[in-house]
């Protein structure tokens, strides 16, 4: 019984900051402040923030509590304006992943077969 229990998603968030992010950054924005207080407002921990070059300028770690809140957060940052690119991958426990599918796989039938 799981009642009760939190069952946490931990994701990467990645984002290209559109022209109006970049001015706010550029003006002394304090975008790991921003971060936390989102962070904060759906229950959720940051673990780190990076600032990269590529296609994404920033790479945030963090752990939310739900997908729900994944995808609240997802639609907020799109909403801002603040990103031409908003992206997130949710991480997973490979181990679980591969135990699932051996058990998948010895009961799945292809058509094939």
């Amino acid at each position: 019984n799981n009642q009760g229990v939190i069952a946490m998603t931990r994701i990467i968030m990645l984002g290209t900051y559109s022209s109006a992010g970049l001015k706010g950054l550029i003006s002394g924005s304090d975008r790991r402040a921003a971060v936390e207080a989102l962070m904060s407002a759906v229950g959720g921990t940051c673990h780190d923030i990076h600032f990269t070059r590529g296609k994404y300028d920033v790479v945030v770690d963090c752990t939310l509590p739900s997908q729900n809140a994944v995808m609240g957060a997802a639609a907020a940052i799109k909403a801002s304006g603040g990103f031409e690119i908003a992206d997130y991958v949710e991480i997973v426990d490979i181990d679980a992943v591969k135990t699932e599918a051996q058990k998948i796989a010895k009961a799945y039938a292809p058509p094939n077969s």
